[in-house]
């Protein structure tokens, strides 16, 4: 019988992991069902103990669920400790195990798939939801030479900032008092406004020529954060599709102990 899989969140609709998971469930000979279910916050938690109790083998955990999850974990990684959530739950000896793979995974599409090094590099994250701390609990690994964080509210900010203080020194400002004079090598927009076709309160004379800039949201077209990049001359204008391959990829290795290649599938998501 082949192992059971899913993704839970509401909404859950819209997601692509089962298409990714089940190519990348063809490209290594792996017997698994991977589906999606929409779930409430009232009844998430016995969700996950009933999907477990039946045999489940693991779960993807998205919107709004990640601190949920994280709760109901008996043991933590150490990026998800850090991360202060979860998007990965499997079991192993009978304990409910949760892992965070959005850092590592954005990582990994800026600095593979797009050749582009993160070490010493200036980064400015814009927004500080349970993404924006995902990907900033990864950074440490990579050794940025500063790291800028703004948001709308300056309380998020600044709690992300503390929570993260003993591994990486993060400068945290509200959106409204930040006054940031120079550019920077990296600006990551981790807001949700793009979905919404709005920009995020930026400056233009944050980029340079060798910026990149990357959105964590994608769409079938370029977002308006990715075009306002590009209108200011960044290097690398990218979107977050790379980073959500990568990052199932980091949970098909903690399920079934080997890493599936991405590049295909990503070419095969942009394709339709």
């Amino acid at each position: 019988m082949p192992s059971r899989y899913a993704v839970v969140g509401q909404p859950v609709a819209h997601s692509k992991s089962p298409r990714i998971h089940q190519l990348f469930a063809e490209q290594t000979g792996q017997s698994l069902e991977y589906g999606k279910q929409e779930v409430t916050a009232a009844d998430f938690a016995a969700f996950v103990r009933e999907f477990f109790a039946q045999g489940g083998s693991g779960l993807n955990v998205t919107l709004p669920h990640k601190e949920a999850a994280r709760a109901l974990c008996d043991e933590l990684s150490a990026r998800a400790e850090l991360a202060g959530a979860v998007n990965t739950l499997s079991i192993r000896n009978g304990k409910l195990l949760g892992d965070n793979t959005d850092g590592p995974g954005l990582i990994r599409d800026i600095s593979v798939n797009h050749g582009f090094s993160l070490a010493g590099k200036s980064i400015l994250m814009l927004g500080a939801g349970g993404a924006a701390r995902g990907v900033l609990a990864a950074l440490p690994e990579v050794k940025p030479g500063s790291v800028r964080l703004l948001n709308r509210s300056v309380h998020k900010a600044e709690a992300i900032r503390d929570a993260l203080a003993e591994v990486l020194e993060i400068d945290a400002a509200g959106f409204d008092s930040a006054n940031l004079s120079g550019s920077f090598d990296v600006i990551i927009n981790a807001t949700s406004l793009s979905l919404e076709g709005n920009l995020p309160p930026v400056q233009d004379h944050w980029v340079h020529s060798e910026t990149c800039c990357y959105d964590m949201m994608y769409a079938d077209t370029a977002t308006v954060f990715q075009n306002w990049a590009t209108e200011q001359g960044a290097a690398l204008s990218l979107d977050g599709l790379g980073m959500l391959v990568e990052q199932a990829a980091e949970s098909f290795q903690i399920w079934r102990g080997l890493r599936p290649e991405t590049g295909a599938v990503i070419a095969a998501l942009r394709q339709g």
